[in-house]
Formats: structure tokens, C-alpha cells, sequence
């Protein structure tokens, strides 16, 4: 049986892929601060919960001793230049050195559209930037780059870059429905950035063939995981709100702002305590739409058939 290191596996999209990986017949290792996060997965057959900081060099090398695979799911996406760096590029520094350490086989990173290994700074946000500085030190560690002070072995590395993910413990389509169920309009910023959302079940398919061999493309390979409709923030916004039944299932009056009010908005959001609904740095994400590029296959080459929005979400927004 093999055996996968899976980080980040307490998450909305780590759930999920912790499931499927189990159904495979993998035995999984989730690594959390907090064994209570861990209490949608840890009754699952063949899954260890390990109480540990992941960003505890020391500790991570030691845990993932004995794997044969390693996935990495963990992102932020709301912070400072300092907060994205620890997660994005140092966290990625440190699974490049302790795969390389242990003889990993194979790791899978899920980044987002919008990143670029190649060009990393000419993105336009903080996330986006340091998400393409991540992959970027998986990448030269998968060719045999270097885990310290000398060069070893790469291995097999798979870089997913999903597009907005939807499902039904979402932190997207929920917020808009539950917004239009308190405020008697829209005012939104970025109303025009468009999006190819994809269902967190092909996402977490996706990992688990990654794993599997099933992409025919060579190692290190970047696989978009889009949806199959390209839809503006406006639309997704109107959408849950018919889903949800919002004001009888016409939702509520949505406000485009012009670009100087949406900045303003979202300055306004960020420093509102807890996790922001918009921030600046998000606004700026914006910039870049969040479709398929072409440039790289989809989820088909993985012999996955993208999922519609609508007949999903209605199920779980109509709740």
C-alpha cells in the first residue's frame, strides 16, 4: 500500500481529496496544529492524523519519512507580502528539501490560474506572485535542483492550477447567497473579472490521478483545473442568489463599482477585523482573469469531464 503525506488535508478542498485517496486504497498522513481540525477525516479507514507545524522544517522532514508521495494544499489567501512568502515560497522551500531529503517519488502542488513559474513578478497581486515563486522552487527541485548543498535526485511534481473552486463548504457561492440574504444591494468591486469555476470533487479526482500516473505529459507538468463555463464575478453573484432563493430568486440589485470606489471598498474590507470578504491584494488578483490560459491541458487530459456549475451549486445553495 502507498503511502502520501497530504498538507493541508483538514481543508475545504483537502477533505475531499483525503476521501478519494482512501477509496484508492492510499494510506494517508495529515499533518495539523490542531487534531480537532482534523475531525471531518480522521475516522477514516487507513488515515493518520499527525499533530505538527508544517512549517517546522525539522518537523516536516521527519514526517515525511516513509512516504512514497506528498500533496501540498495549503494557501492563504488574504495577508501580508511577509504572511504569503512563509506560506507560498518558504513552506514550498521547505517540502522541496525534506522530498528530496527522504526520496519522495512524487509530489502534486496545487497552485491557481493566474500563476507563472517562468515569470513569477510580472503578476499583479501578492498571491499570485508568490504562488508562481512556489512552484518555481518545486520545479527546479523536481529537475534535481538542489535540497541544500548539493545537488540530488528530483522527483515526479504535478502543479495544479484550479481556477475559483466551488462546493458545498464553499467560502465563494455560500458568501454571495448569504450576503443578498442580509443586504438590500450589491455594491461590487471587480464586477467585470471573469472566472471558469471548478466543482472541488474534480479538483481532489484530479490530485488523486495525478498520483495515479494517469497524465500522459512529462514531469514537471502544470494541469488547469477549469470548469466549463467563463462567467464575471457579476453573474456568479446573481447566480447564487437564484440558487439560494434570494429575494424570491431574483436576488438583489447588483452595483458595479468603477475602479477608484471598488479599491476604496476593498481598502474599507481589509481592515475589518477577521478574514476580509475583499481585499486589495484579491482586487489586484482581479486583474488577471481567472480562465484557462490554453497553454497547458485541463482536467480532460486526466480523463476528467469538468462539472457545471448550476445543477451543484442549486443543490446545496437551495438548502
Amino acid at each position: 500500500m502507498k503511502k502520501v503525506l497530504v498538507l493541508g488535508g483538514t481543508g475545504f478542498v483537502g477533505t475531499h481529496v483525503c476521501e478519494k485517496l482512501v477509496r484508492e486504497g492510499w494510506q494517508v498522513t495529515v499533518p495539523t496544529r490542531r487534531g480537532a481540525n482534523a475531525k471531518a477525516i480522521k475516522l477514516l479507514p487507513g488515515l493518520t492524523v499527525q499533530e505538527l507545524d508544517v512549517h517546522d522544517e525539522a518537523a516536516l522532514t521527519r514526517a515525511v519519512a516513509g512516504h512514497d508521495a506528498l500533496v501540498n494544499l495549503v494557501a492563504i489567501l488574504h495577508g501580508t507580502q511577509a504572511a504569503f512568502e512563509h506560506v507560498h515560497v518558504a513552506l514550498p522551500q521547505k517540502i522541496a528539501h525534506a522530498c528530496l531529503t527522504n526520496g519522495i517519488v512524487q509530489v502534486v502542488h496545487v497552485s491557481a490560474l493566474g500563476a507563472d513559474s517562468l515569470q513569477p513578478t510580472l503578476a499583479p497581486s501578492m498571491y499570485l506572485r508568490t504562488k508562481g515563486e512556489g512552484e518555481a522552487v518545486l520545479v527546479q527541485a523536481a529537475m534535481g535542483g538542489s535540497a541544500g548543498d548539493a545537488a540530488q535526485l528530483g522527483f515526479d511534481l504535478s502543479i495544479l492550477r484550479p481556477s475559483v473552486i466551488f462546493g458545498a463548504e464553499d467560502k465563494f457561492l455560500n458568501l454571495f447567497a448569504r450576503l443578498q440574504k442580509l443586504l438590500p444591494m450589491v455594491p461590487l468591486a471587480g464586477a467585470d473579472a471573469k472566472f471558469q469555476p471548478v466543482w472541488v470533487q474534480d479538483v481532489a479526482t484530479a490530485v488523486v490521478r495525478c498520483l495515479s500516473g494517469a497524465s500522459a505529459a512529462p514531469s514537471p507538468r502544470v494541469i488547469e483545473a477549469f470548469g466549463p463555463e467563463i462567467l464575471t464575478l457579476k453573474q456568479l453573484v446573481q447566480i447564487a442568489a437564484q440558487l439560494s432563493g434570494s429575494g424570491g430568486g431574483m436576488g438583489r440589485l447588483v452595483i458595479p463599482l468603477p475602479a477608484w470606489a471598488g479599491r476604496l471598498q476593498a481598502s474599507v474590507m481589509g481592515l475589518a477585523p477577521g478574514e476580509p470578504i475583499m481585499s486589495l491584494d484579491n482586487l489586484d488578483s482581479m486583474k488577471v482573469d481567472n480562465v484557462a490560459s490554453g497553454k497547458h491541458p485541463g482536467l480532460e487530459s486526466l480523463g476528467i469531464k469538468a462539472s457545471a456549475l448550476r445543477p451543484i451549486a442549486k443543490q446545496y445553495l437551495g438548502r
